[in-house]
């Protein structure tokens, strides 16, 4: 019997996911828990893990191509290496003697039972995706002019998309809404310069932090102040008990530590920087989610201390060191990524003296921390 692989509840908003990348092929036997492929969202990177043990008999999306919540990626077959593929058999010889003979209807037999398992492929019984929907309505469409390459027929994001590149006609009894502004197409380099040149598609997390931080320097009125700050009191008191808080704590004594219970002090002092701007409302936070910035191989990425202010310095280190560990080995979840209510950015690692960090929408304030350095 095949087990189907889907899409897991990715989180609050998140309702679609690309595929980064299948770590077995069709074929490959799988041991119980093993992951089998990895989801990008705009948020976070998940590995789908096997539910049971078995043989990887489809692969139903492609690495590269998006999906919605609960969508079937693949299935898995019992019974290890001999479970057949859920793919069209190839023409089989005619068999040499009665056991060959049995054994190739039992193979036929057990292709077509996992065949079955899918269902039946019909020309459209689901809905759009929530992005295509969107995106469908966004452009007053008619669902019946845009052609679906999803399972079952179902209309993805890419085929609105590609609907709207070809104008597709919109419904009659709605007023099309005026075209989105043409995209300025990117200068060609010459011809030595182009061969000398690599074009490497961003994964959905880059794509996302790229447009989120656009957005927020077109849609915030940004002010960036600097300060300089006397250090050699905190440099005193770590350097005096940082052995003696790691032999008790299990964990290292950091400035991370330091600045983030100094923020949410700061934060309880001044409360409107603790807030964000809903419409005609400001909404106060009575409590600290700070944002950690961390910088990994496929972005930046920015999980949540949750309740700061609440949290003993070793408590802070602690988590900070857990979520840095997640944030490298890719293993955050959607949760240590949500609700942040002001950002620390600690650019003094990579021996930055100044910068401008921008606002992490639609938190109030942003937190830049630089090198620290003797002064005359």
């Amino acid at each position: 019997m095949a087990t189907e692989i889907r899409v897991p509840t990715l989180g609050e908003s998140v309702t679609e996911a690309t595929v980064g990348k299948w770590f077995k092929k069709v074929g490959d036997a799988i041991a119980a828990d093993e992951p089998l492929v990895e989801l990008e969202t705009d948020k976070v990177t998940v590995e789908v893990p096997a539910q049971g043990a078995g043989t990887l008999a489809e692969i139903a999306v492609k690495e590269g191509e998006t999906v919605a919540v609960g969508a079937l990626l693949g299935s898995i077959s019992a019974g290890g290496a001999n479970a057949a593929p859920a793919t069209k058999p190839q023409a089989v010889a005619q068999a040499s003697s009665p056991d060959a003979a049995h054994t190739t209807k039992q193979a036929a037999a057990e292709t077509a039972k996992i065949a079955g398992d899918a269902g039946p492929i019909e020309p459209r019984t689901m809905p759009p995706a929530p992005a295509a929907a969107k995106l469908i309505a966004e452009n007053n469409l008619a669902v019946d002019q845009v052609s679906g390459t999803g399972k079952r027929g179902q209309v993805l994001k890419g085929d609105v998309l590609d609907a709207i590149a070809r104008g597709a006609p919109s419904q009659p009894a709605e007023t099309p809404k005026a075209a989105p502004a043409p995209v300025v197409a990117r200068a060609q380099s010459s011809g030595d310069d182009a061969s000398r040149e690599e074009r490497v598609r961003m994964t959905k997390l880059r794509q996302t932090i790229a447009r989120r931080l656009k957005e927020a320097q077109s849609t915030a009125a940004m002010l960036t102040t600097f300060n300089e700050v006397d250090m050699s009191a905190v440099m005193a008191l770590r350097s005096k008990y940082k052995d003696v808080f790691e032999k008790k704590h299990g964990v290292k004594l950091g400035f991370m530590g330091f600045f983030t219970k100094a923020v949410t002090h700061a934060l309880k002092e001044i409360p409107s920087v603790n807030a964000e701007i809903d419409a005609t409302d400001i909404i106060f936070k009575n409590y600290a989610h700070i944002g950690v910035a961390v910088g990994t191989e496929k972005g930046l990425v920015v999980p949540v201390v949750r309740d700061a202010d609440q949290m003993s310095i070793a408590e802070i280190e602690k988590e900070i060191g857990r979520l840095g560990i997640a944030a490298r080995d890719g293993k955050l979840s959607v949760a240590d990524m949500q609700g942040g209510t002001f950002t620390i950015s600690n650019g003094g690692v990579y021996g930055s003296l100044m910068s401008t960090p921008i606002l992490n929408a639609p938190q109030s304030g942003i937190l830049g921390m630089h090198k620290i350095q003797d002064r005359p």
